[in-house]
């Protein structure tokens, strides 16, 4: 067993300030000198950056529906070693989870992690009535400890008085509103951590508004949790498997490379922006923001390197962002684009999600990089769309989720596959690509 000081930070709904909040906490915590380890309920790519940039650590997603709950606690456990205090920032509402029940809410991973949770709630607006929230908020699901609030938002100390007049659950914080240090959004959330600094700035705030020793011992009281079975990384089998990491492809679940890493693989990255592609063996590109750097993306000789590349067998695998990067032309409201020209196909963004929500995903045809008849899970938000040649080659069928064609993904040629899922990679996933890049050196 083993005791982790742990606290999730959750809302009462999206945009009530949790991310503020638990990024603050995080970057109070740590400027106390706690070695803080981060965490993200869902599957979130863009609020771990900046848990990630505060904290010093790497930032995980735990997401049960992904990972199940065995999968949560091992990510968890393993992760918090070091950590004098594990900070979670929860999703959406408290209870909000998969097709209306709690599943991969932040209330499952409460319960999954035996945690207590710290409710942010926005007291603009209102002042008695916000112990009605936190009451139901408290209530509502016995096995959740809601164990403490934190008004944000709180107009004046006039604005506080009216709320302190009546008691609920004991309060860890009483922060004002700061149009200040307002992180901006873009169409598939809040700018990356690299493009800003306020949510560290916020650190300071909730220093000064809340009771940061009574949260730490709040974490302090949650139970032990059972140790993982220990991981045990596969000798290194020579392999290279590159990676795009860049402004523009910035989307990966840190699970996802270090299960390449256990398989045995050495991880480089490199800029598809800026560089040439490096000497490997395998290529995964993960999503981002390619339709923000497409001129830099068309203009750089790295895209006719990973068509040549292709062209001589070597295996890719590619989601979102990279699928776009690897279809014939992406297509935005700048301009038209050459891309990479691997897969038949031409990308369009537009001004709508096309795509958004958990997948289910069953490998129905042939390519290296995915096992034939294998199955995974994991999520899509897209505003782009493929217009794909007629005969387009799909080696994914979805049991949940739109994809490419609405319920086909997967658009494979030669050893690429190019997909709108964000998988969560199990070890036969990896172990798959691993092995893929292992083939092609040999030949």
């Amino acid at each position: 067993m083993r005791s982790i000081p742990r606290v999730i930070v959750a809302g009462t709904h999206s945009g009530c300030g949790k991310t503020t909040l638990a990024s603050g906490l995080m970057a109070a915590l740590a400027a106390r000198g706690l070695a803080v380890q981060p965490f993200k309920v869902g599957p979130d790519f863009i609020d771990p950056t900046h848990h990630s940039a505060i904290c010093g650590r790497r930032s995980r997603n735990l997401d049960p529906f992904m990972m199940g709950e065995a999968g949560v606690r091992e990510t968890f456990v393993r992760a918090s070693a070091g950590a004098d205090i594990a900070v979670v920032e929860g999703v959406m509402g408290l209870y909000d989870g998969l097709d209306g029940t709690d599943i991969a809410s932040t209330a499952d991973v409460a319960k999954v992690l035996d945690a207590p949770v710290l409710l942010a709630v926005d007291a603009k607006g209102a002042s008695r009535s916000v112990h009605a929230t936190v009451r139901g908020y408290a209530a509502f699901d016995p096995g959740v400890r809601v164990a403490g609030v934190v008004f944000n938002r709180v107009g004046s100390p006039r604005h506080r008085a009216l709320i302190e007049a009546t008691q609920s659950l004991p309060v860890y914080g009483w922060v004002p509103r700061r149009d200040d240090l307002v992180v901006a959004s873009r169409h598939l959330g809040l700018a990356m951590a690299a493009e800003t600094g306020a949510m560290a700035g916020f650190g300071s705030v909730m220093e000064a508004s809340c009771d940061l020793a009574g949260i730490i011992n709040l974490a302090r009281s949650a139970p032990p949790l059972p140790a993982p079975v220990e991981v045990r990384d596969l000798p290194a089998v020579g392999v290279r498997i590159g990676v795009a990491r860049d402004a523009a492809f910035c989307f990966y679940y840190s699970d996802n490379l270090d299960r390449l890493q256990q398989a045995g693989a050495d991880l480089v990255f490199f800029s598809a922006m800026t560089d040439r592609l490096p000497d490997v063996d395998a290529l995964y590109l993960g999503g981002g923001y390619p339709e923000l750097h497409a001129e830099a993306l068309s203009a750089s000789r790295c895209r006719e390197d990973v068509h040549r590349a292709v062209d001589v067998g070597m295996p890719v695998y590619a989601e979102c962002g990279g699928l776009a990067y690897l279809t014939e032309r992406l297509v935005t409201g700048e301009g038209d684009y050459p891309m990479a020209g691997v897969l038949p196909a031409t990308t369009e963004m537009t001004n709508r999600i096309q795509g958004l929500g958990y997948v289910e995903a069953r490998v129905v045809g042939g390519a290296p990089v995915l096992a034939p008849g294998s199955a995974f899970r994991g999520h899509e938000f897209h505003y782009s769309r493929l217009d794909c040649a007629s005969d387009a080659r799909f080696v994914l069928e979805l049991l949940r989720g739109r994809g490419i064609d609405g319920g086909r993904d997967g658009l494979a040629a030669q050893n690429a596959v190019g997909q709108y899922t964000h998988a969560y990679f199990s070890e036969g996933f990896s172990g798959t690509l691993v092995r893929a890049a292992a083939a092609y050196r040999r030949s």
